[in-house]
């Protein structure tokens, strides 16, 4: 008798692909699963969703690891960066919210939250992990 029941494979054929990114389409598709997600789960651990958020996001990291390799660096860094590429100031960043607090965001004074980093994921077409 299989270790693993006919009823656990059976499902596993059917959620198998959120599991595996082999192309640039199926890494689109795993970025907007990964942002219903973030919609819908947000930062509740509580959540039935929440171990499938965690799960896809180390899919995704691991992925633009091999494909899209970045040197380390902290998400305000990150965020400079995007600033300098659209040629962005502080004030531009409402989706962070003042730009008082986007100043504290660059300093380091402050971490992004949860709603900032979909927001930013989502006006620099990135994955939110990004910014984490």
């Amino acid at each position: 008798m299989s270790i693993i029941s006919k009823d656990i494979q059976n499902h596993w054929i059917i959620i198998s692909h959120l599991f595996t990114i082999r192309s640039e389409s199926e890494y689109e598709e795993a970025i907007e699963r990964l942002n219903s997600l973030i919609d819908e789960v947000g930062t509740n651990e509580q959540h039935p969703l929440y171990g499938l958020l965690d799960i896809l996001g180390t899919v995704i990291h691991a992925y633009e690891e091999k494909h899209y390799p970045m040197p380390e660096c902290s998400s305000s860094d990150i965020l400079r960066f995007f600033m300098e590429e659209h040629d962005l100031n502080e004030s531009d960043l409402t989706e962070i919210g003042s730009r008082d607090m986007v100043s504290k965001v660059l300093s380091g004074e402050l971490e992004l939250t949860t709603k900032q980093i979909r927001n930013l994921a989502k006006r620099f077409n990135v994955s939110p992990a990004a910014f984490i």
